[in-house]
């Protein structure tokens, strides 16, 4: 049985793919608008948007969930005539037109709604107290909410498209780098090193960062540091691997080269006895 569930859609009346109500300023702006289903057929794509790709095999993946669970987020439409135009949530609309269900969760908003709600987001990603990971949040919101791109975003905020750029990519951190961005008030310039950086390299550098104080150089030396250990220690171990080969070949026991020793595991005392006089010969 299909499940045309509407998830944390009611709590959630801003729904978005990239934006973490953990870290958004403007959570609250449309509080209390409805929430309907509407026919698939009714709704109708922007045809202004500036997205005009949509990757197959995600959707297909996408619609597959939908078939299973239903759209968990509703999208966000506003009338135009006899038809309701989409603002928010054109994928989730494509995925499930393709998981064949007739109707979809949606918000319907009025233009001077979508407005309101655009200037607010506007104003928020504007103020001097929001942290790095809050600002990124509403850039992605604005992008989500209104189909705009970085170019369009950086106009609306007065920045240059670098900056916004350089700010969105501060949301592919995992979610305890964010966190400890918004509790300690982290700056973007010391976080973005550690956006490309392995999990295990952030979970150890974000500790240091907070109690140490650490510069961006700081992190970025930290970084190429354990990298060059991790290459270090592949290179010895490819290198030893050869090695361990030959003398387990030779000895007919197991070898671990270390960096500094040379082990020999037997498993039992025969085995040992016959390592030994090959040892001494």
């Amino acid at each position: 049985m299909v499940k045309h569930g509407l998830g944390r859609g009611f709590e959630s009346l801003i729904p978005t793919e990239l934006v973490d109500e953990e870290f958004d300023p403007t959570a609250d702006e449309v509080k209390g608008e409805k929430l309907i289903e509407l026919k698939i057929s009714e709704v109708e794509p922007d045809k202004e948007q500036p997205r005009k790709s949509f990757d197959e095999e995600a959707l297909n993946e996408l619609a597959s969930s939908i078939k299973q669970f239903g759209v968990l987020s509703p999208i966000v439409v506003v009338k135009i005539e006899d038809k309701y135009q989409i603002v928010a949530g054109e994928r989730r609309w494509r995925a499930a037109k393709i998981a064949g269900i007739p109707k979809i969760p949606a918000i319907v908003r009025t233009l001077d709604a979508q407005n309101r709600l655009e200037l607010s987001i506007i104003e928020n990603a504007q103020r001097e107290d929001l942290n790095a990971i809050e600002l990124a949040t509403a850039y992605a919101k604005l992008k989500e909410q209104f189909n705009m791109d970085n170019a369009q975003v950086a106009e609306r905020i007065g920045k240059n498209k670098t900056t916004i750029v350089n700010s969105l990519r501060l949301l592919k951190l995992p979610d305890m780098a964010k966190k400890a961005m918004r509790e300690y008030n982290l700056s973007e310039g010391v976080m973005r090193p550690l956006v490309t950086a392995e999990i295990e390299i952030v979970e150890e550098a974000v500790p240091k960062i907070i109690k140490e104080h650490w510069t961006a150089r700081q992190v970025e030396q930290f970084i190429a540091s354990h990298k060059k250990r991790s290459s270090a220690v592949a290179t010895k171990t490819s290198a030893y691997a050869k090695e361990e080969v030959k003398l387990a070949d030779k000895f007919q026991s197991k070898v671990r080269i270390g960096m500094k020793s040379i082990t020999f595991s037997c498993k039992n005392e025969d085995e040992l006895k016959n390592l030994i006089k090959k040892l001494e010969k």
